[in-house]
């Protein structure tokens, strides 16, 4: 089968698509064929080493499939060859065929393509996670999504409106509110020529906004501190500014302000039952077409660096995802 493989770490440009023998099966799991792989910044972390997770060389990266099933192992039920399933897999994915652990497949609804099915996990997932069990979004609250038309942050606007909040966007280009609007955002602010602290204060009649979503941090969470209502949360989801922030406590003494952190991909070990809860709930609400992914880039596994360099220079909007065969 062909895929992508990293033999060291490094940059974008040594990725090269190889002929390499297909996974070996192993109990518990499902053989798929590929047909759409989403890409996240992780990814591109994980090719360059710099990733808190470090898999063994040299490995195929690609954390996020949907496609059909080709074989099943003898102590899988409930799962036969042909049935149309989603994962997240941790790495293996930019490949054509890939070995998923079968208690985390989900079917992907009718309605739904491969290409949203591959753009939906990891994005919806951590922002449902990040906003109904790390922050407790309520609604009628305020919430500020930083990164707006990013990958998370386009979801975590979806998923703020379907919960009740007045959503705030943020985002550095007029073409990336527009984005965040068509998605429910009520507000947009610019974040390169306006001024988060008055906007926010303005919007909210001084109050400030009751649940912060951030992945960017460095500058934006140091902003973030000053625009936040009393009792508020700040939901850390990672650091696209390449700049980690550091807290000045004195500031949530003074607000009895909450900053959580939020890394979805460790409730897989830690907590399933949370993750695959969230999943579920999400799942219908794909069905029901109240969410839908957007995907600005879509490229075929020859064109996989390209799809990586699309997100890692920030010209994606929603998602990003590798394409192998026709939907």
């Amino acid at each position: 089968m062909k895929a992508i493989r990293v033999h060291e770490p490094g940059e974008l440009d040594m990725l090269k698509v190889e002929e390499v023998a297909s996974p070996q099966m192993k109990s518990g799991h499902i053989r798929i064929g590929v047909r759409a792989c989403g890409i996240n910044f992780a990814d591109i972390l994980i090719v360059k080493g710099l990733y808190q997770e470090k898999p063994p060389l040299p490995f195929t990266p690609g954390g996020e499939v949907a496609g059909e099933v080709l074989e099943v192992a003898p102590d899988v039920k409930g799962i036969k060859p042909g049935d149309r399933v989603m994962s997240m897999i941790g790495t293996g994915g930019l490949a054509e065929e890939a070995l998923v652990a079968a208690d985390m497949a989900l079917p992907i609804p009718k309605s739904v393509s491969f290409e949203a099915a591959a753009a939906f996990s990891v994005a919806y997932g951590t922002s449902h996670v990040a906003l109904a069990h790390r922050a407790g979004l309520k609604s009628g609250e305020t919430l500020l999504v930083h990164g707006a038309a990013g990958g998370v942050g386009l979801t975590a606007v979806e998923i703020g409106k379907l919960m009740g909040a007045t959503v705030i966007a943020v985002a550095s280009t007029r073409e990336k509110l527009d984005v965040a609007k068509s998605k429910g955002a009520d507000h947009l602010i610019n974040s390169k020529t306006e001024n988060l602290r008055e906007r926010v204060k303005e919007i909210t009649n001084g109050r400030g906004a009751d649940v912060i979503y951030d992945p960017v941090g460095g500058a934006s969470f140091d902003q973030s501190l000053r625009c936040i209502a009393f009792e508020g949360r700040i939901i850390v989801i990672g650091f696209a500014s390449g700049t980690i922030p550091q807290i000045p406590a004195n500031l949530l003494l003074v607000k009895n302000i909450l900053v959580v952190g939020l890394y979805w991909g460790s409730y897989a070990k830690k907590r399933p039952e949370i993750l695959m809860g969230s999943m579920h709930q999400l799942m219908t609400w794909l069905g029901e077409g109240k969410i839908t992914p957007h995907i600005s880039h879509a490229e075929p596994l020859s064109n996989a660096v390209e799809a990586l360099r699309a997100l890692e220079e920030r010209r994606s909007t929603g998602k990003v995802v590798v394409t192998m065969g026709a939907d």
